[in-house]
């Protein structure tokens, strides 16, 4: 049976875009602490709905809604642990259920965002939290264990400010079988807490576990640059759509940028996994498939 690790190996794949504006364009209030894992409990079938837009879109590689879901994030709602577990396997399970639809070989990454996206301030684009690498290690592996019982092909560990946090999830992923990429939020080329990229990709290279790694949630225009200081591994990349993210209004503000044209860019500089991420829906997902099937055909 092919596996992820296969696939990679056969050519790029593209991921899908932005969970989030997929479902506030349908309609839903995003504006609470949960964000879009909100919708696990109270709507799964809007976001099955998205994933099935994406795969309709030419994405091969659905990413969950569990970036915001945590053990932590829940209980601070009164949710338990018991319903906390269900809830991120019904992640990883709607995804798997879009999958089965979808035309063709497509793949279900279960979504790890970082700590400072439990906070709901904004700090998974600052980092520096006052944790130790254990502590974090000890927030992310539960999280990491329950997603993994419910069986994705790759875990998406992305939008990692800092060396400490790379480490800590490097740390929780020992031991569970499920290959994985690593992606950082950046600041040009270094990462958004100001540590040199060739560090945070050249990390990645000691573990078994880590198949990509590169940058999301980043404006378009840093990715090719910041991509090509990564010779650990192959490389993964889907960036913002465009403009800047407001924490206090938690609204963009600003122009859209055409993703597709860097995918050249991307190509070049090594990546093997290209998509999108806030404010990149289904429209520009399916350019930059097509990019990307008109480039295979063209050699």
């Amino acid at each position: 049976m092919t596996t992820f690790r296969d696939a990679l190996s056969a050519g790029p794949l593209v991921l899908d875009g932005g969970m989030s504006n997929e479902l506030e364009a349908q309609g839903h209030d995003l504006s609470g602490a949960l964000w879009s894992a909100r919708l696990l409990r109270d709507d799964p079938d809007a976001i099955a709905a998205v994933h099935r837009a994406y795969f309709a879109a030419g994405a091969q590689v659905a990413i969950t809604a569990s970036y915001q879901a945590t053990y932590d994030g829940f209980a601070r709602l009164g949710i338990s642990r018991t319903e906390t577990t269900a809830l991120l396997r019904r992640s990883v399970r709607l995804a798997r259920e879009a999958a089965e639809n979808a035309a063709g070989t497509v793949w279900v990454a279960a979504s790890v965002g970082p700590y400072g996206a439990m906070l709901a301030d904004g700090s998974e684009y600052r980092g520096g939290y006052g944790l130790t690498v254990a502590e974090l290690t000890r927030f992310h592996r539960p999280r990491l264990e329950a997603l993994a019982e419910a069986a994705p092909d790759v875990f998406a560990i992305e939008t990692i400010p800092d060396l400490r946090e790379a480490e800590a999830v490097l740390n929780a992923l020992d031991g569970l079988g499920i290959p994985a990429w690593l992606s950082y939020s950046i600041r040009g080329t270094t990462t958004s807490a100001g540590q040199p990229l060739t560090e945070a990709f050249a990390l990645a290279r000691g573990s078994d576990a880590v198949v990509a790694t590169g940058v999301n949630c980043a404006p378009a225009a840093d990715t090719a640059p910041a991509l090509a200081l990564n010779t650990a591994l192959p490389g993964v990349v889907y960036p913002n759509g465009g403009g800047v993210w407001d924490p206090g209004t938690r609204s963009w503000r600003g122009a859209q940028d055409e993703i597709a044209d860097l995918a050249p860019s991307w190509l070049r500089a090594g990546a093997v996994l290209v998509g999108g991420c806030c404010r990149v829906g289904p429209a520009e997902i399916k350019e930059l498939a097509d990019r990307l099937a008109a480039a295979a055909a063209d050699g």
